[in-house]
């Protein structure tokens, strides 16, 4: 589980993620870049996106919505091609600001073992990610 709160109205965190032109824009950690190809926020919706990695590589990503509570709440089944897991974001209201918090629940115990400590650094990259663009963003 990973936890950050931002200095943002929970609409406008829940807007950041919702939008894929936004999202692109912050989804991964450092040095990533995405190719967001399907994005259908509403339960049983797809979302098919390619990560392009600093390295070059490209790591394609299928998902699937299983819940959507705007603005508190997403729940999504990541496919793969590899890892499967369940993700729940949740906006919490903390006054002016907003809590996020994302808990990925993996298949099993090993793959939690094996990707533990990498995903919990991610996260918080992706984490910071958000906030600058937060940050940084202008209504149109």
């Amino acid at each position: 589980m990973t936890t950050r709160i931002f200095a943002a109205p929970r609409e406008e965190v829940f807007a950041a993620f919702a939008d894929p032109q936004r999202l692109a824009q912050w989804w991964g950690p450092y040095g990533f870049t995405n190719t967001i190809h399907l994005f259908d926020l509403r339960p049983g919706g797809s979302w098919r996106l390619t990560m392009h990695g600093p390295d070059g590589a490209d790591y394609p990503n299928q998902s699937e919505f299983t819940e959507v509570v705007p603005p508190q709440r997403i729940v999504f089944q990541h496919l793969g091609p590899v890892h499967p897991f369940r993700m729940t974001m949740t906006f919490t209201e903390q006054g002016r600001a907003t809590a996020l918090t994302w808990r990925m629940l993996h298949e099993t115990a090993a793959e939690v073992a094996q990707l533990g400590e990498f995903l919990a650094g991610a996260n918080e990259q992706n984490f910071d990610r958000l906030a600058a663009h937060l940050a940084n963003y202008h209504n149109p």
